[in-house]
């Protein structure tokens, strides 16, 4: 080339200018090529590659190597099909362009135009603490002034990482976002599993597994509210074979959104398989203005080579540390009035169940459903929501007086509300017909009797919060808070909104900037996540509530297989579990269950007989003594019951020392019983134990010698049977260190 230039008439400086920009893009192409961008836990990466025409692509996903100047050589090892678009493994791909697979953003920009190219221009890695990084890598469309930044938040010891982005332009006018996902991952591995789940109202987290095929599998929700009625936003890959409980390589996968998500998992041509995960696009295209920057929720993630149990403790040690709210705090045990009285209620029955709350030994009080409106009083689902005065008829004297009754005998007080929605049978809804969701030229639909109010709306916002600042502003010793949600979204339409299409993601965000508002004035009090059972749970919500409620099905035999379930992505201490009459089990199994959590009571005090009101009693100062172990310790899944007659489940203290082992019968089938011993784990292999069983039944004794001592090396390898059949159908065992 530079003899080629001698040969042509051009000035010394003309040369010397053409050599140095030939030299820098020399430079800026190497620099470009090499430029690795590793994000590392204790002991998984993510590793990023700004390609020679600044693609910027992800090379690798997994274990970490022990030197991260090998990252560079990962990509020649591989012989697959030839990528014809460099775009296969793209950390964010673009629609309209070179891509031909599914993109994770799509636009249509102020001149009409569909395509979109993104390219590396800088990035950035912040250390927030000794534990915590933030790394943003910013894209931008070479043709457009359109830009891109990718947020990827590590937790080193957790092995976790959120991944957000922000998208934003300076077109001359305002650009659509056809699609806008919060991450785009791309795994390498011989064959893929899928672990998704799906279920129904009282039929939550019912699990289902199978091998992905080329093409496109999408986990989504449309519903607007209760997003996660039937398909929940959590899911797990395990990578050439399904993963066991301590065997095999998974990611477990979660958005952090409580509305409308949408999950695309897709098996390339080259095998490899893609996942783009983010808020869903259906009906949603949203109308970016300039200068405006539009933040996606963040997707959360998590990796393990050592099975589905390691996976879910570094989720849970995460969600304690970090995201649920008062994680490393305490929880409060409750009676709710809910199945003694449902709607039928006065202040003379509230106040002998205030005094059985005493009575039973739990911290307070929750009044449930029932307690509101005049005009329209709520005697059963049909009336008053959206009226949030008490009662005159069934609460002559109000809140407050049960509150200052509660102080009385000695508890605390907390209440139900569900403040989204409205019945049309309503005060709220004849004088403000513009805060329903609803089209305006369409019959009405209704889900359980009642409409949602839209939280697009700042003024339906400051209702809702008022609702909750009212009832602490007239009674500031208020101890608790159940917010539910029962109704999903038919007919979406704000009257307050200008572009419906906003509407699914407005409608969340208008939620978020409530309870945010809540929680600066509130920060404390605890508040159940509660939506017709689980039908929103996600950690986007849960920043915000110290619990959420699994499922409205109580029935105990039931929820050890869903509590089971859900512990694979939420810990002990945000589980809030019930001891109801559901169910055929006896008392003990029922409380026993229901202690895998935070524990409560539904039930008739005064019906209970004097051994089972015993049992229940004591049973609260056995929990008292054990919880921190269960909401803080390390949790082993040791007999899963779809495999098994018994389920057995242990939490382990961080040193070592201490655990509580549940155990519990769970096929009924005539001789069954633990008829091996269950191996258990996390265990110190040279400290000593002893096992004892504890929470039994008033009157009986237990079957299993308490003063033996095991080796940990003995009961991880050879196990520990907890006698579990018939007669003994729920177990639980505390094992301490010899000293």
């Amino acid at each position: 080339m530079i003899n080629r230039m001698n040969s042509i008439k051009i000035s010394k400086a003309g040369r010397l200018f053409i050599l140095l920009i030939l030299l820098q893009l020399t430079s800026s192409n190497l620099y470009a090529q090499n430029l690795l961008i590793p994000i590392e836990t204790i002991h998984n990466a993510l590793v990023l590659q700004v390609e020679n025409n600044k693609d910027l692509n992800i090379v690798y996903f997994g274990k970490k190597l022990a030197s991260s100047t090998e990252y560079n050589k990962i990509a020649a090892m591989y012989k697959q099909t030839g990528d014809y678009t460099g775009q296969l493994n793209s950390a964010y791909t673009p629609a309209g362009s070179r891509n031909l697979v599914e993109p994770a953003v799509a636009v249509t920009h102020a001149d009409g135009n569909n395509s979109l190219d993104l390219r590396y221009l800088s990035h950035t890695n912040n250390k927030l603490n000794e534990n915590v990084s933030l790394l943003s890598i910013r894209l931008k469309d070479p043709v457009y002034n359109f830009e891109v930044t990718l947020f990827y938040k590590s937790y080193f010891k957790e092995d976790v990482i959120e991944q957000w982005t922000e998208i934003k332009h300076t077109e001359k006018g305002s650009v659509v976002l056809q699609k806008f996902a919060s991450a785009n991952l791309h795994l390498k591995a011989g064959s893929f599993y899928l672990n998704q789940y799906h279920g129904d109202w009282a039929k939550e987290m019912q699990p289902e597994e199978s091998k992905l095929s080329h093409g496109i599998k999408t986990l989504d929700s449309k519903l607007g509210t209760r997003a996660n009625l039937f398909q929940p936003s959590v899911f797990m890959i395990s990578m050439d074979k399904p993963a066991t409980e301590d065997e095999g390589s998974v990611l477990y996968g979660a958005m952090e959104w409580s509305g409308n998500f949408k999950i695309d998992l897709e098996l390339d041509y080259q095998d490899n398989l893609r996942i783009i995960a983010g808020m869903n696009n259906y009906a949603s295209p949203y109308t970016l203005k300039p200068n405006e920057i539009f933040s996606t929720p963040a997707f959360l993630y998590t990796f393990s080579t050592s099975g589905k149990g390691d996976a879910s403790r570094k989720l849970q040690s995460w969600a304690r540390n970090y995201k649920l709210l008062d994680g490393k705090g305490t929880r409060l045990t409750l009676l709710n009035n809910w199945e003694a009285t449902y709607f039928d209620f006065n202040e003379q029955k509230l106040a002998e169940l205030l005094k059985d709350t005493k009575k039973l030994g739990v911290d307070f009080f929750l009044l449930d459903d029932g307690w509101f409106g005049n005009k329209y009083p709520r005697n059963d689902d049909h009336a008053g929501l959206g009226d949030w005065q008490e009662n005159k008829k069934k609460l002559p004297n109000g809140i407050s007086s049960l509150v200052k009754e509660a102080q009385n005998v000695g508890t605390k007080f907390g209440i139900w509300i569900e403040p989204e929605m409205v019945n049309p049978k309503s005060e709220l809804y004849e004088k403000h017909p513009d805060w329903v969701i609803k089209q305006p030229k369409r019959d009405e639909y209704y889900f359980r009797n009642q409409l949602v109010l839209d939280l697009s709306n700042p003024k339906v916002q400051d209702f809702v919060y008022g609702i909750v600042d009212g009832l602490f502003t007239k009674n500031p010793t208020l101890a608790y808070i159940k917010w539910d949600c029962n109704a999903v979204i038919y007919n979406a339409y704000s009257s307050h909104l200008k572009n419906q299409s906003h509407f699914y993601i407005e409608y969340v965000k208008g939620l978020y900037k409530v309870l945010e508002k809540i929680r600066a004035k509130y920060p404390k009090v605890p508040m159940m996540l509660c939506s017709g059972g689980g039908g929103r749970v996600d950690y986007a919500a849960l920043q915000y509530f110290t619990e959420f409620w699994p499922s409205d099905n109580t029935d105990p035999l039931e929820r050890v297989f869903m509590q089971w379930e859900y512990s694979y992505f939420y810990p002990a201490i945000s589980s809030s579990n019930h001891v109801t009459d559901w169910g055929k089990q006896p008392i003990k199994f029922r409380t026993d269950v229901a202690m895998m959590g935070k524990l409560g009571f539904d039930i008739v005090v005064s019906k209970l007989g004097e051994n089972d009101l015993k049992f229940c009693q004591e049973a609260i100062k056995t929990y008292d003594a054990v919880k921190p172990i269960i909401w803080q310790g390390d949790q082993y899944r040791l007999s899963d019951p779809k495999e098994n007659s018994v389920a057995s489940i242990a939490y382990i203290n961080e040193a070592k020392s201490a655990g509580i082992i549940f155990n519990y019968l769970v096929n009924y089938r005539y001789g069954a019983k633990s008829t091996q011993p269950i191996r258990l784990k996390g265990l110190d292999p040279n400290k000593k134990y002893t096992i004892k069983e504890i929470n039994l039944y008033p009157g009986t004794n237990s079957s299993l010698d308490g003063a033996k001592g095991y080796s940990g090396d003995f009961l991880m390898k050879i196990g520990f049977n907890p006698d579990v059949n018939s007669g003994r159908s729920s177990v639980i065992l505390k094992i301490e260190e010899s000293k």
